[in-house]
């Protein structure tokens, strides 16, 4: 038997490149639970994976794809069994495992989540990490005290996948949400998933830099990093909060303890990857629950396995508008 993927290797000079080649089954890397795949998604750490940008991957020749979903072909575990729909986030997967750009993939059964009641495998891979991200900071800000007429609630990177999943979501939870996007024609669609406020960046950057600005925000999920961050935590109101889930913008993160020390702002740091099993199903069955896929489908481009190299390199630019979705 034999299966369709996408392979990445890297040349004696460090260069990395992808191509669609047949593999057989016995290629597939050790796991207690095979799965057909159906679609995967393409994420920031995907487009780092592909380019070999940040290193990420040890061992080539190799499968990327840090997400998944499909159905079970064979399983030594109990949890799972044959036709059973499943969706795989994080846990390494696509990085140091062998991940979802391919028909089939073999992992351990620890890392799945049956899908939820109400989702397609498409809809599975709609959401992807963005989403069970997006998901879980929100649980998190409700969790720290977040609540409808607090105030509104800041979104960065409000184009991408994090961002865009998060405005919805809010919105149907009662919330009143501003988005940050560095691209002014999105502006529109922004709205129509339940932004009240659109700011450009420029807006957002034209207050005074000052130790502690003014208080603005009841609560922000940002997935920029960098000096977006640094800036809208002085802008935090008494008792805030930020989810912290992306670095776009860069990793460093230039503050001073005076949002934390005077106006008590929680800064919350927002891990997909190794999230427990419990929390997981749970953020599933909650974005089950609230998510109008119809109504986010504008912000959805199906590609193909072919596509990814280029797709890869878009998301890295930020060309990439919502979510991008392999059908496999």
């Amino acid at each position: 038997m034999s299966f369709r993927a996408l392979v990445t290797e890297r040349d004696a000079g460090g260069n990395v490149s992808s191509a669609v080649a047949v593999l057989d089954d016995d290629r597939l890397p050790p796991g207690n639970v095979s799965v057909a795949v159906e679609w995967a998604d393409v994420n920031y750490k995907d487009g780092l994976i592909l380019t070999g940008a940040a290193g990420l991957v040890r061992t080539y020749p190799h499968i990327g794809g840090v997400d998944f979903s499909g159905s079970v072909i064979q399983s030594d575990d109990p949890r799972y069994v044959v036709g059973q729909k499943v969706v795989l986030t994080g846990w390494r997967v696509g990085e140091s495992h062998w991940g979802g750009y391919a028909e089939k993939a073999s992992i351990d059964a620890d890392w799945l989540v049956p899908l939820a009641e109400g989702l397609s495998t498409r809809d599975a891979m709609v959401m992807g990490t963005a989403g069970l991200t997006a998901m879980l900071a929100i649980d998190r800000l409700e969790e720290n005290g977040l609540e409808p007429g607090n105030g509104e609630v800041l979104l960065t990177g409000a184009g991408g996948g994090v961002g865009s999943v998060a405005i919805m979501l809010l919105a149907k939870l009662g919330y009143e949400v501003t988005a940050i996007s560095g691209r002014p024609e999105l502006a529109a669609a922004l709205k129509t998933l339940g932004a009240k406020t659109i700011l450009s960046r420029d807006e957002f950057s034209a207050a005074p830099d000052k130790p502690l600005e003014s208080a603005r925000w009841a609560a922000a999920i940002d997935s920029v990093g960098g000096a977006m961050l640094g800036k809208l935590l002085k802008q935090v109101k008494y008792h805030g909060a930020v989810a912290s889930v992306g670095n776009a913008g860069g990793v460093s993160l230039e503050t001073n303890v005076l949002p934390f020390i005077l106006r008590g702002v929680d800064l919350l740091g927002i891990d997909s990857v190794m999230q427990p099993y419990a929390r997981r199903v749970a953020a599933w069955a909650r974005i089950a629950e609230l998510f109008d896929f119809s109504a986010y489908d504008d912000f959805v481009r199906e590609i193909t396995l072919e596509d990814l190299p280029h797709a890869a390199k878009a998301i890295l630019a930020g060309q990439v508008r919502g979510r991008l979705i392999v059908r496999l």
